[in-house]
């Protein structure tokens, strides 16, 4: 898996803050920034977040380059429905020798690792097959491709829009792929606005509680005793990370 930062608003949480300036203010935007310093920034947005004022936040947008990832995560992730997104055609975009994912849980078995494989160059021959011999147009072909196979994909959120992706699905109760896609777009969200996004995440990490009930993972202490020690928790939901 890859995730990239390709590109987001500037000065993401002075945007916050300006924003949120702006309407109790009777000086326009470019007084505001000016006068604005990081310190002050930082103390707004907390705020903001603290008080549940979020609407500012939806001024300031990431957009990640995401591969190496399967079609089951895909699905997954469009499903947030407040982002836009460009993903790779299977319909024109031939599948040479089509890279896929292997889950964990079947790497982890050799003899199902086995069988796994051998049904994806079963499908590979197929397609091949079909597209070669036959002359079966990309667009019919790929009905034969599994949800393992790889893809590609560019996505744009708000902040507002991530931080319910971010509650979602860095929870431990997430799908393991899209668990970890999560875990690392809030590492590229944070290097370049931590304030914004110390809250940022599933409830046991952002405010020290689990609204699961009995399907709660029972992770909860860790992560507090984790915290209190200011330790990364990361890798309790994610391995390597």
């Amino acid at each position: 898996m890859r995730v990239k930062l390709l590109r987001h608003t500037v000065d993401p949480e002075k945007t916050v803050a300006m924003s949120a300036r702006l309407c109790y203010s009777a000086m326009g935007a470019e007084q505001l920034a000016e006068k604005l310093t990081d310190e002050e920034a930082a103390k707004l947005v907390r705020m903001l977040i603290r008080m549940g004022h979020l609407s500012t936040v939806e001024h300031v947008t990431f957009t990640f380059a995401i591969e190496g990832v399967s079609r089951v995560l895909t699905h997954q992730l469009v499903r947030h429905r407040m982002a836009s997104y460009s993903q790779q055609s299977q319909r024109y975009v031939r599948a040479k020798g089509f890279e896929y994912i292997v889950p964990p849980s079947v790497a982890e078995n050799k003899e199902a690792a086995a069988k796994f494989e051998k049904a994806m160059a079963d499908l590979q021959a197929l397609y091949d097959d079909l597209a070669d011999n036959y002359g079966i147009a990309a667009e019919d072909a790929r009905y034969v491709l599994p949800n393992a196979a790889e893809t590609k994909i560019i996505c744009t959120f708000n902040v507002r829009s991530l931080y319910n992706f971010f509650h979602l699905r860095c929870c431990n109760r997430a799908q393991w792929e899209i668990r970890e896609l999560a875990w690392r777009m809030l590492e590229e969200c944070r290097k370049v606005a931590p304030v914004l996004f110390e809250k940022a995440g599933p409830d046991c990490v952002a405010r020290g509680i689990c609204g699961e009930g009995k399907m709660s993972c029972g992770i909860l202490p860790k992560v507090k005793e984790r915290q209190a020690k200011g330790e990364g928790v990361a890798d309790l939901f994610v391995k390597g990370l």
